[in-house]
C-alpha cells in the first residue's frame, strides 16, 4: 500500500530513519527496467536521432580505498593496478562501441561527469590515459562543464595540477564531515587534516568551481558537531555546497549491522533533525550571499551552475560508461552490467554492455522531467506546455492540491514553487506524481 500524503504529513515530525532508499534518482525507478534487453537497446541506438538534445557523458570509476559504511554504489576495494588498467581499457573500448551508433555518432558532449567510487583513486598516468582516450572518440572541446569527484585523502599537488591541465572545471570534494571521530565512525578513508590540504591545493590550481559535499545525519552527528561543520564549510567559501540527508539503503554496511542486531531503527538522526540541519546550513550560507539552487545545493553566485544536473533534469541525453552505469538516450533508459568481469568482457569484445532498459512514452518523459525539476524548487509551467503540449498544473492537479494544502508548495499560472519546508523533503513528495504503474512503497 502506498502511503497517502496525509499519512506523510501526520508522521513528518516524528519519523525515525529506517532502512530503505529515500532519494529519487530517476523515473521510473530502476526496479521497473527490464532485464535481458540488450538487443532492444542496440536497435534503439541504431535509429537516427528523433529528439534534438544535448549529450553528456558519465564515467563510473568504481575503485575506493575503503567502503564507507553508508555507501550503496558499485565500488571495489580489492582491485590491483592490473585490474584498474583492464577496467580503463574496457571503458575506452565501450566508448568506441557507443560512438558508432547513430544516436551518438558525430555528437560532441556538452558536459562530462566522472563519478564513483573514487575517480581520484586513479594515478596521474591512469587519469591521462582515461581522459585522452575518451576524447579521441568523444571529444569534449565544446563541453561547458567537466566535473570530477574526489576523496580528499587521494589528492596530492601533482594530481590536482594534472586534473586542471586535463580540463576539469568543477572539482567536487567528498568531505561529508570535518569531524575526525565522525569520519572514523562512518569508515571514511580520508582524515580531517587532509581536507584542508586538498582544498588549498585545489584553490591554488585555479579550478573555476570547487564544490564541497556534506551529509547531514551521519552516524555520531550532534547539533554542536553540525554547527561546527557548517562553520568550517563557510570558512573555506567554496563556489558551491552540496548537502544530502543520510539514508540507509539495504546494501550498506549500516543496514547489515541493523539486520544483525534485529532493529529497524538506524543509528542516525531522525528525518526531522536531518531536515533541520540542512535548513540551518542553507540559512547560514544564504547569510554569506549563497543562493539555494535545489533541495541539495547552495551556490555562491548566479554564475555558478551545475550543468550535469540541470541538463539531465531537462531531458538531455546521457551516455553512461563503466560498470553499472546508467544512460538516458533518446527517451530510453538503460544500465550497464553491474558485475565487474562480465562488464569488462562485453566491453573488450566490442559489445554494448547493457543488461536492462526501459523505453519511455511521452507521458513518462513528461513525468520524469517534472518530478526531477521539482527538486530545483521552482518549475516554470510554460516549459512543459511548449515541450509536451501539457499543462502540469492540470495533469497533476490532485497531487499539487494535496501538497499545497500541507504548505509544501504554491501554484500559480506561471510556476510551481516549493516552500523551504517542501524543498527539504521533496523526495518524499514525488511519488504522488508517479503513474500508478510505477508506485512502490519506499522507506522515507
Amino acid at each position: 500500500m502506498v502511503p497517502t500524503m496525509t499519512d506523510a504529513a501526520r508522521h513528518e515530525e516524528s519519523e525515525q530513519t529506517t532502512a530503505g532508499s529515500y532519494f529519487v534518482a530517476n523515473y521510473p525507478a530502476f526496479s521497473f527496467w527490464q532485464q535481458g534487453t540488450r538487443d532492444a537497446v542496440v536497435r534503439h541506438l541504431d535509429r537516427p536521432r528523433a529528439v534534438d538534445s544535448e549529450l553528456g557523458i558519465y564515467v563510473h570509476v568504481p575503485f575506493c580505498r575503503k567502503r564507507c559504511d553508508f555507501c550503496y554504489f558499485r565500488v571495489y576495494t580489492d582491485k590491483n593496478s592490473h585490474a584498474v588498467k583492464h577496467y580503463i581499457d574496457a571503458v575506452l573500448r565501450e566508448a568506441e562501441t557507443a560512438a558508432r551508433f547513430a544516436a551518438i555518432r558525430g555528437r560532441k558532449p556538452k558536459f562530462v561527469y566522472f563519478g564513483g567510487g573514487t575517480p581520484s583513486y586513479l594515478s596521474v598516468e591512469q587519469l591521462e590515459t582515461l581522459f585522452t582516450g575518451l576524447q579521441k572518440v568523444l571529444p569534449w572541446d565544446e563541453a561547458l562543464e567537466v566535473t570530477f569527484e574526489c576523496e580528499p585523502g587521494t589528492l596530492q599537488e601533482k594530481k590536482i595540477d594534472a586534473l586542471r591541465e586535463l580540463g576539469v572545471t568543477r572539482l567536487s570534494l567528498g568531505v561529508e564531515n570535518f569531524d575526525p571521530e565522525i569520519l572514523e565512525l562512518n569508515n571514511r578513508a580520508h582524515r580531517a587534516k587532509e581536507i584542508h590540504a586538498a582544498y588549498e591545493y585545489a584553490r591554488a590550481a585555479g579550478f573555476p568551481q570547487i564544490n564541497i559535499d556534506l551529509i547531514s545525519g551521519m552516524v555520531g552527528e550532534t547539533d554542536a558537531g553540525w554547527q561546527d561543520c557548517i562553520a568550517k564549510t563557510r570558512a573555506l567559501a567554496p563556489e558551491s555546497v552540496t548537502i544530502y540527508q543520510m539514508e540507509i539503503p539495504f546494501n550498506t554496511t549500516v543496514y547489515r549491522r541493523m539486520r544483525d542486531g534485529n532493529t529497524e531503527i538506524a543509528p542516525v538522526a531522525d528525518w526531522e533533525t536531518k531536515r533541520r540541519w540542512v535548513d540551518e546550513a542553507f540559512a547560514a550560507l544564504e547569510n554569506d550571499g549563497y543562493h539555494v539552487g535545489s533541495a541539495y545545493t547552495a551556490c555562491k553566485d548566479d554564475s555558478v551552475h551545475f550543468r550535469y544536473r540541470d541538463a539531465l533534469w531537462h531531458g538531455a541525453d546521457l551516455l553512461g560508461l563503466g560498470v553499472s552505469s546508467f544512460s538516458h538516450v533518446q527517451g530510453m533508459h538503460f544500465q550497464n552490467d553491474a558485475a565487474f568481469e562480465p562488464y569488462c568482457d562485453a566491453a573488450h569484445a566490442g559489445e554494448l554492455p547493457a543488461y536492462r532498459s526501459l523505453l519511455l512514452n511521452d507521458d513518462d518523459r513528461l513525468t520524469r522531467e517534472f518530478v526531477l525539476q521539482l527538486k530545483l524548487g521552482h518549475v516554470p509551467l510554460a516549459y512543459f506546455r511548449d515541450k509536451f503540449g501539457v499543462d502540469p498544473a492540470e495533469r497533476f492537479a490532485a497531487a499539487l492540491a494535496e501538497h499545497r494544502s500541507h504548505g509544501y508548495l504554491t501554484v500559480d499560472r506561471d510556476a510551481v514553487t516549493l516552500t523551504r519546508r517542501g524543498l527539504l523533503q521533496v523526495d518524499r513528495l514525488l511519488e504522488s506524481f508517479f503513474d500508478d504503474r510505477y508506485r512502490t512503497v519506499r522507506s522515507a
